[in-house]
């Protein structure tokens, strides 16, 4: 079948079994295919490519609807929806989003790349069709890994109490992008090697209606008999307890089992959870045998021997950090550092092979793991939380009030922060400036290179007068000489890169090579502007901004994060609250919208954070100097 001819996926209504099949392993070819070119997340879509043929055949999307939790696993649900001529340009600038995209289709009715929002979204719209007296049905799909976290848990628990109707259907592949951490996953754990909870449900009632119950005090009797052998014998009432009707553990591969069950969800009332078993990576040997999370989600590699295809290059950031922290903790013996779930992507993977003891991967729970985070700190630890920029969104109340309010001594790691390209407007790190500046006691520094991060390492986890955080991008270093000895640097003091009195560019971090190289070319032109490394966010550097102020340079502020609320935002504070009215500061940063997906390049010609800009930028700032030049 060519798949890029499929325009919607009413066509499965009438496939036989043998051609859900077929259909299942042209698909699979696909994805190995075309993402060996684009990249992208392979493993969790091969794990469900039955699962999805059988929800589309089954169900009437859009009109039932689909809700897929952190979105990783819908490229199934493109090509059935009629987007499979769009995966050439799979997470490239202007081409297919990775994750679903309403804009894309009106089969995507949740947008996500975060997980754990399904069951709540879910909840909304069950509530929203009992309101407006439709019949649609709604079926959330969540990860055994999004299962954990507290808002999933939260939404459960709503969601048994009201008794909507609603199907969550449990894909549990044993692993999200790292192996699952927690009680909960161990109760999985037991659910699967249970054997079928349905079938030993039915037959225990079979059981109990034996018993001879005549009377009040008898009947109460064989209640409380049939509830004590259900939890002897039945492992599904974890569920069952939470208000749903369990069914399962079902094979994610067998379209039969899959169909089965999931027509006995569909005229059950109330909600529903089928507990479906996928393996991850299903069908491509390399992604099957992954136990590191490699092929979760990758970029380009070979098809045939399944070779990552690895760009030569400088250490990464999150690399440097995990080096320089074991350095550190071989000494410091307060250093404890945590992850939520993203030990390899922060590299703290290498500092649990050395620690254990002293390294703590949470799951998918970053307010747990600040509020941790705090508490360690109340007993004189030293604790490093890890964290991409947008993940640290989900735990910003923990930030303000257990941490920052008390004053604690942690320590945010916050990596991915700036643009990261490929995953698009939910996962780029341009916000955190912007949410963590105005909170009290917090303090904020990024490097300009690999060998000034190492340092912020090091002088971040001796701070010891509150909270502190250091941001760095995503992708490798600069590969410049990386110093010996580790030093601590003075926070609230800038670094001047390079002299020049006709204007200053106040810039930090991804920034400062795009300013230096359009300090370069203005230069050519007669015109000398200063560059300085604004290292520290905050505090800010306020005798630099004053002895600015009383030279009356004009100034440019600089930053791969969001203008409102930013650096810059910062900068134009602190001269109005110093009364110095006549300075002329002008802001370049990201625009106060969401950046969609595509190359790094390509986003800042977008949005105009190129020297080019900066120079046209300049132009305007000093038009006189320039003509005259």
């Amino acid at each position: 079948m060519d798949l890029n001819r499929i325009k919607d996926p009413t066509f499965l209504k009438k496939c036989s079994k043998k051609e859900l099949e077929d259909l299942g392993e042209e698909i699979r070819h696909f994805l190995i295919e075309k993402l060996s070119v684009t990249g992208g997340h392979l493993g969790p879509n091969l794990g469900v490519v039955e699962l999805t043929l059988v929800l589309h055949q089954l169900f009437e999307s859009p009109k039932d609807k689909f809700l897929w939790d952190v979105g990783h696993q819908a490229y199934v649900h493109k090509i059935l929806t009629g987007r499979a001529d769009q995966f050439d340009q799979l997470r490239q600038y202007k081409g297919l989003c990775g994750f679903p995209k309403r804009s894309e289709s009106e089969h995507d009715v949740w947008e996500t790349g975060h997980s754990s929002t399904s069951l709540s979204a879910a909840m909304g719209m069950a509530v929203a069709r009992d309101i407006k007296g439709t019949d649609e049905n709604i079926v959330a799909i969540i990860g055994d890994g999004a299962l954990t976290g507290g808002m999933a848990l939260e939404a459960l628990n709503h969601i048994g109490h009201e008794q909507k109707d609603l199907i969550v259907v449990l894909n549990d592949n044993e692993m999200s992008i790292a192996p699952n951490v927690g009680a909960l996953h161990n109760v999985l754990g037991r659910l699967r090697t249970a054997g079928k909870y349905q079938k030993a449900k039915e037959e225990l009632e079979m059981l109990i209606k034996r018993i001879p119950a005549f009377g009040g005090r008898l009947a109460s009797t064989a209640e409380r008999v049939k509830d004590s052998l259900k939890y002897l014998l039945v492992s599904g009432m974890f569920f069952e307890e939470m208000g749903f009707t369990y069914l399962g553990p079902v094979d994610g591969h067998d379209l039969d089992d899959l169909t089965t069950n999931m027509k006995y969800a569909k005229k059950t009332k109330g909600p529903v959870l089928i507990h479906v078993i996928t393996k991850k990576g299903k069908g491509y040997a390399p992604a099957e045998n992954d136990a590191k999370g490699t092929w979760h989600g990758l970029g380009p590699y070979k098809m045939e021997s399944g070779e990552v295809v690895k760009k030569p290059g400088p250490p990464s950031y999150s690399g440097i950090f995990a080096e320089t922290l074991k350095k550190i903790a071989r000494d410091d013996k307060r250093v404890v550092a945590l992850t939520a779930a993203m030990p390899g992507g922060t590299k703290l993977d290498l500092f649990a092979k050395e620690f254990p003891d002293r390294m703590f991967d949470v799951g998918i729970a970053e307010q747990h793991a600040t509020t941790m985070a705090a508490g360690l700190a109340t007993q004189g630890l030293k604790p490093v939380f890890a964290v991409y920029s947008t993940f640290l969104q989900r735990g910003y109340d923990q930030v303000v009030h257990d941490v920052c309010r008390q004053n604690l001594n942690v320590f945010f790691a916050i990596d991915r922060s700036g643009l990261v390209g490929a995953d698009g407007e939910t996962h780029q790190g341009v916000f955190d400036i912007s949410y963590l500046r105005h909170v009290p006691n917090m303090k904020i520094l990024m490097p300009k290179d690999e060998n000034e991060l190492q340092h912020m390492i090091y002088t971040a986890v001796n701070y010891d007068d509150g909270p502190i955080a250091v941001r760095y991008p995503r992708g490798n270093g600069y590969g410049i000489k990386m110093d010996d000895t580790l030093k601590q640097l003075p926070l609230g003091k800038w670094e001047v890169l390079k002299n020049g009195n006709d204007a200053t560019i106040l810039t930090f971090g991804t920034m400062i090579p795009v300013a230096m190289e359009a300090a370069e070319v203005l230069e050519k032109d007669g015109v000398r502007v200063e560059v300085v490394n604004a290292r520290s966010i905050k505090p800010l550097d306020e005798e630099m901004l004053t002895q600015l102020a009383l030279q009356n340079k004009p100034i440019l502020t600089l930053e791969e994060s969001a203008l409102q609320g930013g650096f810059g935002s910062a900068v134009l504070e602190y001269f109005h609250e110093n009364q110095f009215h006549s300075m002329v500061v002008e802001r370049m940063g990201i625009p106060d919208r969401f950046i969609e997906h595509g190359s790094v390049t390509k986003l800042l010609e977008e949005i105009g954070l190129t020297s080019q800009h900066v120079i046209q930028r300049m132009d305007q700032i000093l038009p006189r100097k320039r003509q005259r030049a």
